[in-house]
């Protein structure tokens, strides 16, 4: 928010130095140090507020608080204060864990966030008492005098006074990847993409030199309104959105489940102590327990893995979310393109392909000592001949637009002009176009036309003249640079990345829809989204976006997958109108003007060479700026939801069907069917069979589609699994006491094998759709799942199996446990399919 001192400033370039002045209360000779230290006081330092951080108090009371985090602990005390201290100290034990690890995880990422905001100069020169000097750039202040030369950093948002050859890059904060020429004069437009007499902050100095007076600083300039992004509380993601939300269905579920176990039982006249303590290990029978752990295991190794697929996972939850992504937004310069610009091609008069232009370009190019981008661009795409030497130079003029050197070489002394082709083109006579042919008012249109063309296929031209020179050597003058010989254009773009278009139908195969979010002209963006395979049919512009209310930008921005000249704002305002009908939206960006993008995305995505800021921002950094690298990370992202789903859906099976099994037989048997320490022990070994699912594989149809917490599908999973897993239960005791007429001891010893069996074994039946045999489980889960069955099997057999309440069953009631559980398994395989086939 602006500070209420400052007059409203927005669009300064369209106001004159003096008006600007007056209103800033200054004088365009600079400042005196006394003043300068009165303003730093009045409108605060040239920086921006840091990111706000959570002490680690607040962020682990933010995780408590959490429905299944207070579950788990309830239950844990509740344990402990029942006499069940070892059940209830593994269980907040889990908890302190999970909790520890996140906090840690996210102290980790804010911290990197924080050393990454590098992206402004450190060092400025201010006019201060009459003379320029060197000063801290936050030190900078409304109404300094500011000289800016080649390499530097721009430290404020400036109006230009006078500049010489002066050209920023401000592609981190505009999306154009071409210089853009700055120079004193007045400017009408409101948009600051085409204010060519001022200077914003963050943009870095090409050539030449500026004066400027400073106006805007710290969070008041146009890099300060992005960064502040930064400091906005950020919303939860997807992940801990569903996350939630299953916490609140489990909560609700024990709590009713408790309450009408314990409440049928003291009715029934039974032990309140014993229904208490029996309530209570249901309870936590019925927690996922080990979700938290399971959850942070597996998406810490899925962030250890995306790391080998050069990918810097900040935020863990954000891994979920790359994977549910349903629209990636992304800016075009240095995510769709090199932003290196390149020649395109080398044109005579008339048109067609030829090699001279380019090669006089380079030429004078080389010689010329400008060495600006396209100069580089020349350079790589024609190399200059040997053998040709300066003899003199009149250095580009951005005034005239365009610049001349007097050469010798093999074709003599020549002069070779280019720059600005309406500047070019009234200076040629002749033009050569198979021979040299006269340069009349026709050529002259038909070039201006060619020119346009050009520009609407999205290539920037510069027109390349000469004529031989006949004179002694001496300094160029204007009436030497006449009679000139047009010898046609160069043309340059900012090439797609040859990877990106394979990568955008990668995603699309993937259920990605791509949209091109960007500062950049409309022209170029429909240019670059038709080579890299976007339907960019219709393009909307910054002007377009400022007209749709908010909900009629939500309708538009479905339809419409390519955006152009674009401020910070607008970006944002799209990612949130995709957010508002209900799509999962990526962004990936790399300058200043996308990090309120990265910010209100669901996950951010920036590059290794980013802007400090855009990496600030966003959830995770690629280590090469290709899609190619998002696109493995969706897969990543993918696979680690789906191990997550596996232990959610082993648990709304196993879980609620021995729950469920438990709280009927506990209403309907004289005595307990297994004891509270049992259960307990019961659920340990099942958690830590589970152990090993975030190692686990996953099939490939499970990666192919964007993935989503599916609540209904969830209870749909546990509403026929769970009563399918009590099904066999009842038959397991219908078994037990009409058959073999079993005791309390025989009765709680026989279930506990049939109900770990069961448990256990169908891990290898759920987490897969398809045939369990077809996809082979990974070592890990394998060694864990019979590791924990082996110990629950032989455990009646021991001394402490006893000391639990087990007794070693007998064979004919073991081989009938057996078949049941063979049973069970078969059925399960069977209803699973039908119920994939129905979700």
């Amino acid at each position: 928010m602006a500070d209420a001192r400052l007059p409203d400033l927005k669009v300064f370039w369209t106001r004159t130095p003096e008006a600007l002045c007056g209103l800033l209360q200054c004088g365009l000779d600079g400042l005196s140090t006394a003043d300068a230290q009165d303003r730093l006081e009045r409108y605060g330092p040239n920086t921006d507020a840091p990111p706000r951080r959570a002490g680690p108090v607040r962020a682990v009371t933010r995780r408590l608080f959490e429905p299944l985090s207070l579950i788990l602990l309830a239950a844990g005390v509740v344990s402990v204060a029942t006499g069940d201290a070892g059940g209830g100290s593994i269980i907040v034990a889990i908890l302190v864990l999970s909790i520890g690890l996140d906090t840690v995880q996210e102290g980790y990422a804010l911290k990197a966030a924080e050393e990454l905001r590098r992206s402004v100069a450190l060092r400025a020169e201010a006019r201060r008492d009459g003379r320029f000097v060197d000063v801290d750039v936050a030190a900078i202040v409304p109404g300094d005098i500011l000289r800016v030369r080649a390499g530097d950093i721009v430290p404020a948002d400036a109006l230009v006074l006078s500049a010489s050859g002066f050209t920023a890059d401000e592609a981190a904060l505009t999306g154009e990847p071409y210089p853009v020429e700055k120079r004193a004069g007045p400017a009408e437009t409101p948009d600051a993409a085409e204010a060519t007499n001022a200077l914003f902050r963050g943009a870095v100095a090409q050539t030449g030199e500026a004066i400027a007076l400073a106006v805007g600083t710290g969070r008041l300039t146009l890099f300060g309104a992005a960064a502040a992004a930064l400091a906005e509380a950020r919303g939860p993601s997807p992940f801990q959105r569903d996350l939630h939300a299953f916490g609140l269905v489990v909560a609700r579920l024990t709590l009713a489940l408790v309450v009408i176990v314990l409440a049928v039982r003291v009715l029934a006249g039974r032990p309140a102590l014993d229904s208490l303590m029996f309530a209570v290990a249901l309870a936590v029978g019925l927690t996922p327990e080990l979700l938290p752990m399971i959850t942070t295991v597996t998406l810490s190794r899925g962030a250890i893995r995306m790391a080998r697929r050069k990918v810097i996972v900040k935020r863990l939850a954000a891994i979920h979310d790359l994977g549910a992504m349903t629209v990636l937004c992304t800016d075009k310069t240095g995510t769709l393109t090199s932003a290196e610009i390149a020649l395109a091609g080398s044109l005579d008069a008339a048109g067609r392909p030829s090699a001279r232009p380019a090669r006089l370009g380079a030429i004078a190019g080389r010689l010329g000592g400008d060495r600006g981008a396209l100069d580089l661009a020349l350079a790589r795409g024609a190399p200059a001949e040997d053998g040709w030497t300066e003899t003199a130079r009149r250095a580009f003029d951005f005034s005239r637009r365009l610049g001349s050197i007097l050469t010798s070489g093999p074709e003599g002394a020549v002069l070779i002009v280019k720059g600005a082709a309406e500047a070019v083109l009234p200076l040629c006579t002749t033009q050569r176009a198979q021979g040299v042919l006269p340069m009349d008012e026709a050529a002259r249109a038909a070039a201006a036309e060619r020119i346009r063309a050009l520009a609407a296929a999205g290539q920037r031209a510069i027109a390349i003249a000469s004529r031989p020179w006949t004179t002694p050597p001496g300094e160029i003058g204007d009436e030497d640079e006449a009679d000139l010989v047009f010898e046609g254009l160069c043309t340059f773009v900012d090439p797609p990345k040859p990877t990106a278009a394979g990568a955008i139908a990668r995603l699309a195969a993937a259920g990605i829809t791509l949209k091109i979010l960007s500062g950049d002209d409309p022209v170029i963006v429909r240019r670059i989204a038709g080579l890299v395979g976007i339907d960019a049919e219709d393009v909307l512009s910054g002007p377009d976006i400022e007209a749709f209310s908010d909900e009629a930008l939500a309708v538009r921005a479905q339809a419409v997958h390519a955006y152009g000249r674009l401020a910070p704002d607008q970006k944002s305002r799209i990612v949130k109108a995709l957010r508002a009908r209900g799509a999962v939206v990526g962004f990936l960006g790399d300058g200043i003007n996308d990090s309120p993008a990265l910010k209100v995305a669901d996950v951010g995505l920036s590059v290794e060479g980013a802007t400090g800021v855009a990496q600030a921002a966003a959830d995770m950094i690629l280590l090469a700026p290709d899609l190619e690298v998002v696109a493995d990370g969706v897969e990543e992202g993918r696979r680690t939801f789906a191990n997550i789903l596996k232990y959610v859906r082993m648990g709304a099976s196993s879980n609620l069907g021995n729950m469920l099994s438990m709280a009927v037989a506990s209403m309907t048997l004289p005595f307990l069917p297994m004891l509270p320490t049992q259960i307990l022990l019961n659920n340990l070994l099942y958690d830590f069979s589970e152990i090993g699912i975030p190692f686990d594989t996953v099939r490939p149809e499970a990666v192919a589609r964007p993935q989503v917490w599916d609540m209904r599908g969830l209870l749909r999973f546990a509403a026929v699994m769970g009563p399918l897993s009590s099904l066999f239960d009842f038959l397991t005791f219908g078994a037990l006491l009409f058959l073999f007429h079993a005791g309390e001891t025989a009765f709680r010893t026989a279930w506990f094998l049939e109900s770990m069996a069961t448990q256990i074994l169908v891990i290898f039946i759920i987490r897969t759709n398809g045939r369990p045999w077809r996809t082979r489980p990974q070592s890990a889960l394998v060694a864990s799942s019979l590791l924990a069955l082996a110990v629950a099997m032989v455990l009646p057999l021991t001394p402490a199996g006893r000391w639990v309440g087990f007794q070693p069953p007998s064979p004919a009631m073991a081989a009938v446990l057996s078949g049941l559980v063979v049973a069970y398994l078969l059925a399960a395989e069977l209803v699973k399919r039908w119920v994939v086939a129905r979700s």
